[in-house]
Order: structure tokens, then sequence, then C-alpha cells
């Protein structure tokens, strides 16, 4: 079998959530499966010097209106949350955390904290609002809150994070095919093409 799409993403990105509705369908058309790797943009900022589009003069105001009208683009629902940016290392922790034990249902989980994010406004860097759309997804709530707490679970979110850097993740998404990186929610078409031509 063909080796799995890595898929990095921070859970405060709106792009990253764009692409978090289509990757899977992408890497399915092929045969591929999607390997889900949330990381946080702040580490990589730290590092590149880089800072929230949206507290940068003049950009913030183009991403107001770039977000809604790439997610109308993409047809995937959206509302600009009112808490922006948000610390991810919670959710991230909850992802890691479940992934240990099904890294199937972490996917589902990390959908259905996105989509509380970027469509229902719900701030899920707060964990008991974390902790309250987990359980609305079949996650046992006391067995989360314990684990976003639990030091093997720090730990293996602070790997993962260095992991996604040392492949080079300095946006979200940041998607790899087969070595190939590709950045951002408007590369999704040519990581389509790239995995149907075998490359260019």
């Amino acid at each position: 079998m063909a080796a799995p799409i890595e898929f990095y993403f921070d859970f405060s990105s709106p792009f990253g959530y764009l692409a978090s509705e289509k990757i899977d369908a992408i890497a399915a058309k092929y045969g591929r499966e999607a390997t889900w790797r949330p990381f946080l943009l702040g580490a990589v900022f730290k590092i590149t010097g880089g800072v929230p589009p949206m507290h940068v003069p003049i950009k913030g105001d183009y991403y107001r209106r770039d977000f809604p009208r790439s997610a109308r683009y993409h047809g995937v629902a959206y509302r600009q949350p009112e808490v922006f940016p948000i610390n991810s290392v919670s959710p991230s922790r909850a992802f890691y955390w479940l992934d240990s034990k099904d890294p199937a249902r972490a996917k589902d989980l990390a959908r259905a904290l996105l989509r509380a994010y970027f469509t229902d406004n719900v701030d899920i860097s707060a964990a008991e609002n974390l902790i309250a759309v987990a359980a609305k997804a079949g996650v046992d709530a006391d067995e989360l809150r314990a684990g976003l707490n639990d030091a093997t679970v720090k730990d293996r979110t602070k790997i993962e994070v260095e992991k996604a850097i040392a492949k080079g993740a300095f946006g979200s998404p940041y998607i790899i095919v087969d070595g190939e990186p590709f950045w951002g929610s408007d590369r999704l078409e040519q990581v389509d093409k790239w995995l149907a031509s075998d490359g260019w």
C-alpha cells in the first residue's frame, strides 16, 4: 500500500480546518490514508519570527475577508470565532491522548473540535468546553480530563510538535505526499493533481 499522506495542522488555523474537511476524501480517491498530526504554530513562530496574520496591520483585514470566502469556495461551513486565535495545546493533547488508543476516533474528535470552533464559536482552548464537545462525540469526559493532564500525553504532544517542525511544517495546513510538501488549503488541488499524476 502507498505511504500515508501526512497532514499537519493547528486547531487554531482556519485554513487547517478547511483542509481537514477535504484531506481524507482526497487521500481515499487514490487509495491512501491521511495521517493527522496537530502541531502548534506558536512553537513554529518562535523559530520563524512569524505572528498570527490577524495581528498584522492591513494583512489582518485581508484575512477577515479571505477566511469566509475560502470556506465558501470549498463548500465548507464557517463562522469566524470571537476568540481568535486560540492556544491549541489542550485540543492537541486531547487528540494525542485518544490517538494512542484509537487513531480513527482521534480523527473524529479532531473534526468535532474544529467544527465546534469554526462553526459554533466554541472556545476549544478552554478545557471544559473541549471536554463538553468531546463528550458529545462519545468520548468519556472523566478519562479525557485526566488525559489532558497526563505527563505521557504532554510529552507525546511536545514530541509530535518537534517532529512536525523537523519535517518542515511552518504553517497550517502542511501536507506531505511521498516527501513532497504543500503548504496551505489553496494547495489542495495541487495535492490532488500530484497524486493523480505521480508528481510532475
